[in-house]
């Protein structure tokens, strides 16, 4: 029997920094792949 579309998603692992391994949510229309915290470090070189 296949998984419902609607426990695939719930299932995936959380999105995680691929800079500090941190954790973070995902937002709507985002296509970030660091952490905000992460991001900055590159935006305030």
């Amino acid at each position: 029997m296949m998984q419902s579309p609607v426990e695939f998603f719930r299932n995936l692992p959380k999105k995680q920094c691929p800079e500090c391994g941190q954790p973070f949510s995902e937002q709507a229309e985002s296509y970030l792949i660091e952490c905000q915290e992460c991001t900055n470090k590159h935006i305030n070189k």
